[in-house]
């Protein structure tokens, strides 16, 4: 009896099987910890690439996107590998091929981009942008993947074939470098040089019991992409001895003078893998935090033609130094690498020191290189075999000729052959094949040649393949050659410390110690570290100081210039120089209006003290005026010390520091007046001054300042009032100031120098401690005669025009 309809539709009784979670999830963490290890994060120890990175340069070489071509769209080379080889996503494709053509990233760069492929703080464009092409790198690790030097495997699907590691010309696991996170597990290798590397595996070659020590004289540490300095060699040894080991990594740094006012700290080259805006960044925030001071801006102004350049400027008062050393422990300006060199052994995640990864690389090149003279070998003596049978064939051509014309079928002319001249079936087969150009007498003269030339070449190669030693010798010529072709300078520096003081043993500001602010005849105004005596002699150096001011780092100084006015200024914004007596001149001071707020024209003559206490100023002007000025400041940056009439202008200005000095004049038509200080009256600011020297008609005085008659030497320099200011050299006097008598204020004085024919000016003169000092408009020294010159003698010719003059601490004018 038949089932019934509703029978029919009850459905199967479900089967649930249980499963314990446990072991479910052993089960399948464990398969995904092997694909990811396998799979995706860990390098192959013999060529250093991850899977993808490896089927990236497979697909590019097969695609024949090679540097002697043109790029292609990253797109399609990203396309081509996720459809044939890696069906994992295009972004992780597209991340390993971007991270492979990053010169701050790779030691050796494989891909040649084109394109935004970002920064060190910023991402690469879409890659339907961008475009790239092999590196010629790329070709040395792809090379010889057609001559069985390598096992292929299946893709994915089956249908397809991939390399299982690539030759690899060049140890990359080490040139480059390797990061990645596996499951319970990491790898962090830090790039080195090439030319270091094949250096000791060729030592290695020769010597296999090579110790560590031996093979750190070749590879001394990391050489990272972008620079920078390797502080302590003990974690490089660690890192060498057991794959394990931490780096500290430092900016490259030096510290110069960025603006007329300020010093600042320049940083060229920073640790591995940290970007100039995540410096700013920190900075900004150490700043907000309170854990950095003195930082008064940071400037990014890295680019692609100078490269890094970040500028920290640096406040006043603080030391650039120990701001330095804040940043180093605040910011990434000092970083640290913590090597740990895991890759894949035989397909097993190994932690190798420096040696074993040499050791595998080695292995690994020596196994290609052997298969790869094997597949020639073997092509060598397949193509003899054919020339072999070619010769025969062509000395009975006309037996060869016949057999194969009464012949019904290739098949019996094949056998009849055979059996004829003793012919293998291969040598049949290519006779039959054979063109009928090659019956020519010249062609068995080619054939003979080059079955001469392949005995040659197969004895070449069997030699490779038996003899292990030389083997050895073409790996080591081989990455002699690579070497040679890829190989760049060392770029990171190794230093055993860091040559900064200890925490704490350089305050962050500045002192507020004695100094001497200092104003040169070139305008360069400076500072000098100490209050020490300044040197006496300064003809051996390039400028003179033609004022001095003892004050301390942090107090305010007043500038006296030609319009006269005083302006406010502080010591600790002038640049800091070395003052010694081999260089007593002002190199790395700044310009005066670099500095300063001075008006068009306006220039500074002298410098004073701004306290109550000061015995007051001393000022000359053109039209022979003299004034004492009263001690007053003001709570302003500028104000006037002199009512000066129109055309007219200060030409000397001096602090009196003993008013029982003598004040002088010397006038352009060599006219010298000396007279007790104290025959001034001191006036206010508003004050005109009074009469200080009588001039004669056309005359002007070109130098006012305090002198001492006993000590001081009186330098002039006569010449045409028709030449160019500047370009007549000149003839120069330099005679004692005892040689002058004193006159009352207000008189004409006395002769000063005798005017030769053609001379009816002086130039430049001044009076100061001896020895006098001149310098020429660069700064360059001239050297002046001994100071026995008559008080109304001529002068004996300059070699050259004479700029500025100046004695130990005196304060002489500037030429006009």
């Amino acid at each position: 009896m038949a089932k019934s309809t509703i029978d029919d539709e009850v459905p199967e009784e479900e089967h649930i099987l249980d499963v314990d979670v446990t072991e479910e999830m052993e089960t399948s963490f464990l398969e995904y910890a092997y694909s990811v290890i396998y799979s995706r994060a860990l390098p192959d120890a013999r060529d250093g690439l991850k899977p993808v990175q490896r089927r990236i340069l497979y697909s590019m070489d097969d695609m024949g996107v090679r540097p002697d071509r043109g790029h292609v769209k990253c797109a399609r080379v990203v396309g081509q590998v996720m459809g044939v080889l890696h069906p994992h996503g295009d972004s992780a494709i597209y991340d390993a091929l971007v991270r492979l053509s990053q010169s701050w990233a790779m030691r050796l760069p494989l891909i040649d981009g084109h394109g935004n492929f970002g920064s060190l703080d910023a991402g690469p464009a879409a890659m339907r942008y961008t475009e790239c092409r092999m590196a010629p790198a790329a070709v040395a690790m792809t090379a010889g993947l057609d001559e069985d030097t390598v096992d292929f495997k299946p893709n994915y699907d089956g249908k397809e074939s991939e390399p299982a590691v690539l030759p690899a010309a060049f140890p990359n696991l080490l040139v480059n470098g390797a990061t990645g996170i596996a499951v319970g597990m990491a790898t962090n290798i830090a790039p080195h040089n090439l030319i270091e590397v094949v250096a000791a595996l060729r030592q290695l070659l020769r010597r296999p019991d090579m110790g560590l020590d031996e093979l750190m004289r070749h590879i001394p540490g990391p050489d990272f992409p972008t620079g920078g300095k390797i502080v302590g060699l003990d974690g490089i040894r660690d890192a060498y001895a057991t794959g394990r080991g931490t780096l500290k990594l430092r900016a490259t740094t030096r510290i110069e003078k960025v603006s007329p006012r300020r010093m600042g700290i320049i940083v060229t080259e920073l640790p591995y893998m940290v970007g100039p805006e995540r410096i700013i960044e920190q900075i900004k925030k150490g700043v907000d935090e309170k854990k950095l001071a003195g930082i008064a801006d940071v400037k990014d102004l890295t680019d692609l033609a100078n490269g890094t350049r970040l500028v920290i400027e640096v406040k006043n008062g603080i030391n650039p130094e120990a701001l330095l050393e804040q940043l180093f422990k605040v910011t990434k300006l000092e970083d640290t690498f913590a090597i740990n060199a895991v890759a894949l052994v035989e397909g097993q995640p190994r932690t190798l020191s420096l040696k074993e990864m040499l050791e595998v690389y080695l292995e690994h090149r020596l196994e290609v290189t052997l298969r790869r003279t094997r597949f020639k070998l073997g092509k060598a003596e397949d193509r003899l075999h054919l020339v072999r049978g070619l010769i025969i064939a062509i000395a009975d051509i006309d037996d060869v000729i016949a057999i194969i014309r009464s012949s019904e079928d290739a098949a019996e002319a094949r056998t009849r052959l055979i059996g004829a001249f003793d012919l293998t079936e291969t040598q049949a087969n290519y006779i039959l094949d054979m063109q009928l150009r090659r019956l020519t007498r010249y062609s068995t003269i080619e054939l003979e040649k080059e079955a001469e030339q392949l005995g040659e070449t197969i004895a070449g190669l069997r030699e490779i393949v038996e003899d292990d030693q030389v083997l050895r010798r073409l790996v080591g010529d081989e990455l002699a050659a690579v070497a040679k072709q890829f190989g760049t300078p060392r770029r990171t520096v190794l230093l055993a410390s860091s040559g900064l003081p200890s925490s704490g043993a350089a305050p962050l500001e500045v002192a507020d110690d004695p100094c001497w602010v200092l104003l040169s005849g070139s305008g360069l105004v400076a500072r000098t570290d100490a209050h020490h005596e300044l040197p006496v002699d300064g003809r051996s150096a390039h400028d003179v100081i033609v004022a001095r001011l003892a004050t301390t780092a942090h107090a305010d100084f007043g500038v006296v210039t030609n319009r006269g006015r005083l302006l406010r200024c502080r010591a600790i914004e002038l640049p800091t120089v070395p003052l010694t007596a081999s260089a007593p001149g002002l190199q790395g001071g700044s310009l005066a209006h670099e500095l300063w707020p001075l008006e068009t024209g306006e220039r500074p003559l002298g410098l004073t003290t701004l306290t109550a206490e000061a015995a007051g100023l001393a000022l000359g002007t053109a039209q022979g005026t003299v004034k004492r000025v009263n001690p007053e400041v003001l709570a302003k940056d500028a104000w006037e010390v002199i009512s000066l009439k129109d055309g007219d202008e200060l030409i000397g200005a001096v602090q009196l520091d003993d008013p029982d000095l003598n004040l002088a004049f010397i006038s352009s038509d060599a006219q010298l007046l000396h007279f007790p200080a104290a025959a001034v009256r001191p006036q206010g600011r508003a004050g005109g001054g009074m009469a200080g020297i009588k001039l004669g008609g056309g005359a002007h005085a070109i130098w006012f300042g305090a002198v001492q008659p006993d000590s001081d030497d009186v330098v002039t320099v006569s010449g045409s009032s028709d030449s160019l200011p500047g370009t007549e050299n000149g003839s120069v006097k330099v005679t004692p100031l005892t040689e002058f008598p004193a006159k009352g204020r207000a008189t004409g004085g006395v002769r000063a120098h005798r005017f030769l024919k053609g001379e009816d000016v002086l130039l430049i003169a001044a009076v100061g401690p001896r020895p006098m000092v001149a310098a020429a408009a660069s700064g360059a020294p001239v050297e002046l005669p001994g100071g026995a010159g008559r008080r109304d003698g001529s002068g004996t010719p300059l070699p050259q025009p004479v700029s500025a003059l100046a004695g130990r601490g005196s304060h002489a004018a500037q030429d006009r």
